[in-house]
């Protein structure tokens, strides 16, 4: 991946000297992330130096399209078992921002969560009821797609208040339903749509909902079957001079995989999966010092017993614009374990170019 990105800036260097304009609409960029933790779930320590991601993107202009290519590299599948993989392919015609269209590979357009970039979204994950229910590592079987898919998605802001600052923003999209760089496995598409107000500026409140399938699952006899998914999301947020404050809550009706990509249908964990988490994150020293804290919760099937609950406390220190630590101590409460109380710990070193 290093020699291809090379390879490239050469030959947009050369490019560059020809064409001028096109080089100008065109841009490098990308970061890393490297991870420090520690959990002792049922009282057995674990502790591990880990290189979380590395992202490039390239993104350019054509006329009235923007397009975005982003390629990352992670750990994934374990230690070891490195993935490459592209994430984003997409392209979108801007030319009027009531009525967008963005073709390709891309973020799903449901919960506000989902389409923070890692590096910006303040915590060392996700949220757990994002992970399961907004395709990373799905409830349904669906591989790590970083809460994207394959498809089409109308977006746009509307109705403008004295000082131009724009109060309604609608976005649907119909997707494959697999995930990242698989095609449709039982050619039914997925429909995923939110809207949302911003009274204020900095403020958002809105829902989503989500209707699809999850192709090729195998039932208990051994038959592959198209497993319904029905979803929906609560959101609510305000992100103005430093200070972020969100809350989710997301619910889930279709049957449940093994585990994280697996086809095997898991008749115990039930058809309802639920979770929700709000956080706030305040400056303490202004572009320097963040203080955080979060509560979560997800349930994979819908009930108190197999419900895992983080109750989290950190700090962000940022040494300038392109270069942060980010610390992190969460108290967890796993019903599904024999202990359910452990300790976890994370601290990250992130950058970006």
């Amino acid at each position: 991946m290093i020699i291809t990105c090379l390879m490239l800036i050469s030959v947009l260097s050369i490019s560059a000297q020809t064409d001028k304009k096109w080089y100008d609409n065109f841009k490098l960029s990308g970061y890393g992330m490297l991870q420090y933790q520690y959990q002792d779930p049922n009282e057995k320590e674990e502790n591990s130096f880990n290189l979380r991601l590395l992202r490039m993107i390239l993104d350019g202009k054509i006329g009235d399209w923007d397009w975005r290519a982003q390629i990352q590299g992670t750990n994934a599948k374990g230690p070891a078992e490195p993935t490459v993989q592209l994430v984003d392919l997409y392209t979108e015609w801007v030319k009027y921002r009531p009525a967008r269209i963005r073709i390709g590979q891309f973020k799903r357009a449901f919960t506000f969560e989902n389409p923070t970039h890692p590096i910006t979204q303040g915590w060392y994950a996700y949220a757990d009821v994002i992970n399961r229910l907004s395709g990373f590592g799905d409830r349904a079987g669906e591989k790590s797609s970083g809460g994207r898919d394959i498809g089409i998605q109308l977006q746009g802001d509307l109705i403008k208040n004295a000082a131009g600052r724009e109060l309604l923003h609608y976005q649907v999209g119909v997707y494959n339903g697999e995930g990242i760089n698989r095609k449709d496995k039982d050619n039914r598409k997925d429909i995923i749509g939110g809207l949302w107000v911003m009274p204020i500026k900095g403020m958002r409140i809105g829902a989503f909902g989500w209707t699809g399938s999850h192709g090729q699952m195998l039932d208990s006899l051994g038959k592959q079957q198209s497993v319904p998914l029905n979803r929906y999301a609560l959101s609510a947020e305000y992100d103005k001079n430093e200070f972020t404050f969100r809350a989710e809550y997301l619910h889930s009706q279709g049957l449940a995989a093994k585990s994280i990509g697996s086809n095997e249908i898991d008749y115990r964990k039930g058809t309802k999966a639920d979770g929700w988490y709000v956080f706030g994150i305040v400056p303490v020293v202004k572009s320097k010092l963040h203080a955080k804290a979060r509560y979560q919760c997800y349930r994979q099937s819908k009930n108190w017993a197999s419900s895992k609950t983080m109750y989290e406390v950190g700090l962000n220190y940022f040494f300038n614009k392109n270069l942060e630590i980010t610390t992190e101590y969460a108290r967890v409460n796993d019903r599904t374990l024999a202990h359910h109380n452990y300790n976890f710990v994370d601290v990250e070193l992130d950058f970006r170019f």
